[in-house]
């Protein structure tokens, strides 16, 4: 999926379960779950579930897409990350989001 179609800012909210569909380069609408939005070397990425994923007893796959966010039309642009070290960057920043938020209800 390296272009996904608009959504509204507003579907990004970090809220537990939270599903959202994109639509990918051959028009199929994929469902997922937002995770988080991560910010890394001043970008953002939002870090996804597919929703099959959830259903299947297959190990689970996180996508990671670049968020672009079109200021004036308030919409939302998903694009897919090629480079693996940012890949793993964000990742890292997405287990680090983990942590915090685990020791946060721990208190």
């Amino acid at each position: 999926m390296s272009d996904i179609n608009d959504v509204n800012e507003n579907e990004l909210e970090e809220e537990e379960g939270n599903y959202i569909t994109l639509t990918d380069d051959d028009g199929n609408d994929v469902p997922f779950e937002f995770l988080a939005n991560v910010e890394y070397e001043g970008k953002d990425y939002a870090v996804l579930l597919p929703f099959e994923a959830e259903n299947d007893e297959e190990e689970e796959q996180l996508v990671i897409l670049e968020v672009i966010t079109d200021e004036e039309s308030e919409s939302v642009e998903f694009l897919s990350v090629e480079d693996d070290e940012v890949l793993e960057a964000v990742f890292a920043e997405f287990l680090k989001l983990l942590d915090e938020e685990e020791e946060a209800e721990e208190q």
